[in-house]
């Protein structure tokens, strides 16, 4: 009874809950959003004013999370490093629509920044789907090792679907820049505030559906194929007549 007990609190520590996996969405989304109406209408201050406060905590939380875990995620410094630069250039110019619009030249940055990754051959979104198919279990993280490492039939068709799935991502927030500029230019900007975050939801949902269908579903089959393959390798040669002389 102890030892399954320990297993669970290892699994539940590996497989985090469906909160742990929202709070970073929440924290960035819903959060400017409420603090932007609550600057703007609850107290008064102007629409150029609110729309930079409510940016503060998305890039505060980048920041922490950088220092918490003491190492550079290209994709979060990408991120951080074109927040603070296109907040300061649209605070400066006062204008709201460019502010707004300034979260499309977010998105375009990133998704180039993929797209950039594809071309080069380190396909920058490895960092965001690893860790969900992997799971925190050893095996199939040494089969990741091998398939990205590896010269077989099947590491290709790996590493085909790890560009595959950087580059869905990166086509996906180039759309999402395109409709985010257009609609702070053509959208009242109080119904624009809550609106792009509807738009950036509805490319994450696209994006995730694509992406696996054509990608992290293939790789997740194709990991635990190698990690069944490297387990069978173990078990032969622990019970080949060789490993069991030398063990007697």
């Amino acid at each position: 009874m102890t030892k399954n007990t320990g297993n669970h609190s290892r699994n539940t520590q590996q497989n985090p809950s469906m909160l742990d996996n929202l709070r970073p969405l929440i924290i960035d989304v819903a959060v400017p959003i409420g603090a932007y109406y609550v600057l703007k209408d609850g107290l008064g201050t102007s629409t150029v004013a609110a729309l930079a406060w409510s940016s503060v905590v998305p890039a505060v939380r980048t920041v922490w999370g950088l220092v918490r875990e003491r190492r550079a995620n290209a994709l979060a410094c990408l991120i951080l490093v074109v927040n603070l630069v296109s907040l300061l250039v649209s605070t400066l110019a006062g204008d709201p629509r460019l502010m707004l619009a300034k979260d499309g030249a977010v998105s375009s940055t990133v998704g180039i920044g993929i797209l950039l990754s594809v071309r080069l051959g380190r396909p920058m979104m490895t960092t965001a789907v690893m860790p969900f198919l992997v799971k925190g279990d050893a095996v199939k993280e040494a089969a990741w090792q091998r398939l990205t490492g590896g010269t077989s039939v099947r590491s290709a068709d790996f590493r085909r679907r790890e560009r595959l799935f950087s580059l869905v991502w990166g086509v996906a927030l180039l759309a999402e820049c395109v409709a985010r500029v257009v609609g702070a230019y053509t959208v009242p900007v109080d119904t624009m505030v809550w609106l792009g975050t509807v738009v950036l939801i509805a490319t994450m949902v696209v994006a995730f559906r694509i992406s696996g269908v054509l990608a992290a579903g293939p790789m997740e089959r194709l990991l635990e194929a190698e990690a069944a393959a490297g387990t069978a390798t173990v078990e032969a040669e622990g019970n080949s007549p060789l490993a069991m002389s030398t063990h007697k």
